[in-house]
């Protein structure tokens, strides 16, 4: 379950590096004192991911299959446009992050004393739905067959959230140097390919739930070569969310995605290089 795997692993760095930077600029300017406005904040955006992983568990069990094959297609969608989002985002914020949330402490620091709690729970709250939603996705498609069980890709999610938050907290020590700008962009790109398979699936169940045509029009069907119980094709579902029978909706969706996406992603990397390869050591 790799693709699980680097979606916890690079929103848990996201979400560590947030809470690393409001916690050691609070440190710095000697307000020790607003620290506990942090923790409350970051409980409550843990708290509310919970809840939406729980609710969307039992709002599946109540529906009809095609009713649970609409909802998955939709979500899948959804979860594309907001990993899209986090790709192109990251991209161009990794360098002024830091800045941008030292001014929003400022802010809510001289402001009510909710301030730095809503600071806590946007910051956080947003890896953590961007997360909760493309893991229900991808889990959905990856136990679909049968093939994987459902523990396996929340356990491959839970080490890279783990490893995340180790990676975290030593380069909150000082004691890890880790180029963000290469890790965001080699991830990024990895990402695209992995978000254009849960776009394909998400067109596959809306087809299976009626709402698109074409089910039964496949582009290829490589069942034969590639089986899905086999271990080699249980790995490209996991990893690439690769279907052995793709419909021609599937397949377009898959090429108009990743195409395009991945050389807006390229150009934007190239627009923002520069010479610079001081690595971030420390926030």
């Amino acid at each position: 379950m790799l693709g699980n795997f680097l979606i916890g692993l690079r929103e848990g760095l996201e979400a560590s590096l947030v809470v690393s930077i409001l916690v050691a600029y609070l440190i710095k300017t000697d307000r020790r004192h607003l620290l506990p406005q942090i923790w409350v904040g970051i409980a409550a955006a843990l708290g509310v991911c919970t809840a939406v992983t729980v609710g969307l568990g039992l709002l599946e069990r109540q529906l009809t299959f095609k009713s649970q094959e609409l909802i998955g297609g939709v979500l899948s969608i959804v979860a594309v446009g907001f990993v899209t989002w986090m790709i192109f985002w990251m991209a161009g914020a990794a360098r002024t992050m830091s800045a941008e949330l030292r001014g929003q402490v400022d802010r809510a620091a001289d402001g009510s004393r909710w301030g730095l709690v809503l600071v806590a729970v946007l910051a956080v709250g947003r890896e953590g739905l961007e997360t909760t939603l493309f893991l229900y996705t991808a889990t959905r498609q990856a136990t679909s067959g049968g093939e994987t069980s459902t523990a396996e890709p929340i356990i491959a999610a839970a080490l890279g959230i783990a490893t995340a938050v180790v990676l975290g907290y030593l380069m909150f020590r000082g004691a890890l140097s880790i180029n963000l700008t290469v890790f965001f962009r080699w991830t990024g790109a990895f990402l695209v390919i992995v978000a254009a398979g849960v776009l394909a699936y998400g067109i596959h169940d809306l087809q299976e739930a009626g709402v698109l045509p074409g089910l039964n029009t496949l582009a290829f069907d490589v069942s034969e070569q590639i089986p899905p119980g086999s271990w080699y094709g249980t790995l490209l579902k996991g990893v690439f969310n690769f279907s052995p029978a793709t419909t021609v909706l599937e397949a377009a969706a898959w090429v108009l995605y990743a195409v395009p996406t991945m050389a807006l992603f390229l150009g934007v990397l190239r627009r923002g290089s520069t010479p610079a390869k001081k690595a971030i050591t420390h926030v």
